[in-house]
């Protein structure tokens, strides 16, 4: 017999008994279905999922991406990027150190020597990079910085770098002030020890952990926490199923999910370059000068060329690289003309009315702690935080200015304690701005993420990228300034937070945000300029990140 004619021969109130049936069942199902929506895409994207780990969720956990359905264009917007970077980064192996960049056996040449240059006349500079051996270097790769500075005239630049992937580089910088001009040449890392840094970032999130601190009644209770956990306990996961991002920490006994109060983090003793990778980052192989056969650069002002750009700075301009050259401690881009805010006044004028949000990590919180410095009417407010991580507010009631501050979600690296429960993922902020003419939002993300994975770095880019797109939509008139991460010093652990790093993000964040309508704030480029190795630059290098800033806003 058929289900239809099975159907068709019921009477009808046993038909209305089987059709009653169907429907709590369907209800039931599709009740089930819409609370596991309702909880796992909550706008906040932090609810938990908890439940004890087996043999293939531990396979599955090797990923840091809960698994998701829908939105696959921002998985290949993720993949796109990185094979853009791959296709820039060395693939060389080894035997011998020997074989690898020597900065001290290779040379620098002038290729447009003159007794005397002009002011915008390029200064074209050849190096011939070799190894320990003496043998001339065939393939490229290496990762160089290339200055111009005047010491005497608080005056600096950086050059473009051409690769001909043969040993053989091009350097090309703009003589953009009078004066006698020197040019530092150094090779950070050599190919062999770019190739080396990339292929151990890509292998895992363990060279850093976190360590969690959960509430038990009034006991503190602490667990491992982080992005990949390889474990058969009960895990927390503290997922965004929208944006993919996802955060994880052994479950304590006894203790719900939700008590997770505060993390920090710690190096562990992981790395995952060889005993001879390893040699290539010895403090004396890193950042060392490459010989020069030329000493003082003479310039003349001659009266011609123009080297400052005469339009004021707009978002949605875009910023060349190099952006733009240091004189007598200020910063000047190419493209574009900054106001000087050298008074408490004239800063009053530009911040009047304006809603401030600043996302993102210690390199932003630099802003705010130099307007309240600089601006005696700007006074904090008790966010109720503790801490050097707490958020920060600070307000001017007679001119109404709200300014604030807060960090990025997960990762925070950090041997300090922060709270948890008082930020959220960068794109998520950015969905709670509701936006006017009067408001502004500035994003830095780079240094925390340096330790890991860059597909980390990438994916929260792209979601701060479409909420920015969304808050654009919905508010075209609220303006949105992008901070590229800073330079930091050479002596740093190289493996972990090697500036190789920090450069690759600077290309990838130029990339995902090269075509929307924000300012472009290159502190990069800026302190590179100023020779800036310091991961929290003094107050006059964070001036003039705030005066090219507010020039954008005003």
């Amino acid at each position: 017999m058929t289900r239809a004619h099975f159907i068709s021969t019921m009477k009808p109130a046993a038909f209305l008994v089987f059709a009653l049936g169907a429907i709590i069942i369907i209800s039931y199902t599709f009740y089930r279905t819409e609370t596991k929506i309702a909880i796992f895409g909550g706008l906040m994207g932090q609810a938990e999922r908890i439940h004890t780990a087996t043999e293939d969720d531990n396979r599955r956990r090797t990923s840091p991406l809960p698994s998701h359905s829908g939105m696959e264009w921002e998985e290949k917007d993720v993949r796109g990027v990185l094979k853009k970077l791959d296709q820039l980064m060395p693939n060389v192996t080894f035997k011998d150190i020997m074989t690898t960049t020597s900065a001290k056996n290779s040379k620098a040449t002038i290729l447009n020597p003159k007794d005397s240059y002009c002011i915008g006349d390029p200064l074209i500079v050849r190096l011939d990079l070799y190894n320990h051996l003496g043998n001339r270097k065939e393939y490229g790769g290496d990762f160089l910085q290339a200055r111009i500075y005047s010491s005497s005239l608080k005056a600096g630049a950086s050059g473009h770098i051409e690769d001909h992937k043969n040993g053989t580089y091009l350097v090309n910088f703009t003589l953009f002030w009078e004066g006698k001009v020197r040019a530092s040449l150094r090779l950070i890392n050599p190919s062999e020890g770019v190739s080396a840094l990339w292929a151990a970032r890509k292998r895992g999130y363990n060279k850093i952990g976190f360590r969690g601190r959960f509430l038990k009644g009034t006991l503190d209770v602490f667990s491992d926490c982080g992005f990949n956990i390889a474990t058969k306990e009960e895990l927390c996961e503290y997922l965004d199923r929208r944006d993919k991002e996802s955060f994880y920490c052994v479950k304590p006994k006894n203790v719900s999910c939700e008590a997770l109060v505060s993390l920090k983090s710690y190096n562990k003793p992981i790395s995952y370059l060889t005993a001879l990778e390893k040699r290539l980052f010895d403090r004396s192989n890193t950042g060392a000068e490459i010989p020069q056969a030329f000493g003082d650069i003479s310039v003349a002002a001659c009266g011609s060329k123009k080297t400052m750009a005469s339009e004021k700075c707009e978002v949605g301009m875009n910023s060349p690289s190099p952006s733009g050259f240091v004189w007598q401690n200020q910063w000047h881009p190419v493209f574009c003309s900054v106001s000087t805010f050298n008074t408490s006044e004239r800063i009053n004028t530009c911040l009047e009315r304006k809603l401030i949000y600043l996302l993102g990590d210690s390199t932003v919180r630099q802003w705010i702690e130099y307007l309240t410095k600089r601006v005696n009417t700007l006074k904090y407010l008790d966010s109720h935080g503790a801490g050097k991580h707490r958020n920060l507010i600070a307000v001017d009631m007679e001119r109404n200015i709200q300014i604030q501050w807060k960090k990025h979600n997960h990762p925070l690296v950090t041997a300090s304690e922060y709270m948890v429960r008082d930020h959220n993922y960068v794109a998520r902020e950015i969905d709670l701005v509701a936006g006017d003419k009067d408001t502004v939002v500035v994003i830095g993300l780079g240094q925390h993420f340096r330790p890991f994975p860059i597909e980390l770095f990438i994916r929260r880019a792209i979601n701060a990228r479409g909420a920015i797109q969304r808050l654009l939509l919905r508010s075209p008139d609220t303006k949105v300034i992008i901070k590229a991460e800073n330079t930091r010093e050479v002596s740093i652990a190289q493996e972990i937070f090697a500036d190789f790093h920090g450069y690759a993000q600077h290309l990838a964040l130029k990339d995902i945000f090269r075509d929307l309508k924000v300012g472009f704030v290159d502190a990069w480029d800026m302190t590179f300029a100023y020779g800036m190795n310091i991961l929290h630059p003094p107050d006059h290098v964070v001036g003039n990140q705030i005066d090219m800033f507010l020039t954008y806003i005003c």
